[in-house]
């Protein structure tokens, strides 16, 4: 059964919302807002996010982002809403990584034909996924240290050459200073 995570500060919107999809028989966990989202998201294995673009204490776009931004959640499809007088900023969702948009209140036909192939999209995709990133470790002894050694190896072979740079610029005009007032 597909779970989706419903995020909007509108009781009716939430309501309405739920009523559609439950109708489908997906799992639905409601959040009133940006924060309560990104908690449901942590302990909950969802499929997609249907989460208004001006959620309060943290936007849609910030949830989408988050989610867009961290490979455990690389499988979940995340659709933003807005009101129908609210303009929301196309270019921005895109950056945020929306997979796509819907306007309130919600026409049934309209979130499904939406929704249902962003669902198959997301369980293919976690179908195809290596379980080590939808795992997440549990204790701290669950930490792979040869992964983590490597990242900060990479890392920093990556800054070194600007580290190297910095400092040589910081050391030399400390010497320069110095030759100044040695005269």
């Amino acid at each position: 059964m597909s779970r989706i995570l419903l995020a909007d500060d509108s009781p009716h919107a939430q309501r309405m919302g739920e009523r559609i999809l439950r109708e489908e028989g997906w799992e639905v966990i409601s959040a009133p807002d940006g924060e309560a989202a990104l908690e449901r998201l942590r302990e909950t294995d969802l499929d997609l996010i249907v989460a208004d673009a001006f959620l309060p204490r943290r936007s849609g776009f910030d949830l989408c982002r988050e989610v867009k931004n961290n490979p455990r959640y690389r499988h979940i499809r995340v659709v933003l809403t807005a009101g129908v007088l609210e303009p929301v900023d196309e270019a921005e969702a895109a950056r945020a990584g929306s997979d796509a948009l819907l306007k309130k209140p919600f026409e049934a036909s309209v979130m499904l034909e939406t929704i249902k192939p962003l669902l198959e999209a997301s369980q293919a995709q976690r179908e195809t996924a290596p379980a080590t990133l939808a795992a997440r470790p549990s204790t701290i002894d669950e930490i792979d240290e040869e992964r983590v050694r490597a990242a900060v190896t990479v890392a920093l072979d990556r800054a070194m050459p600007a580290l190297v740079e910095e400092i040589t610029e910081r050391v030399l005009v400390a010497l320069k200073s110095e030759k100044r007032y040695a005269r």
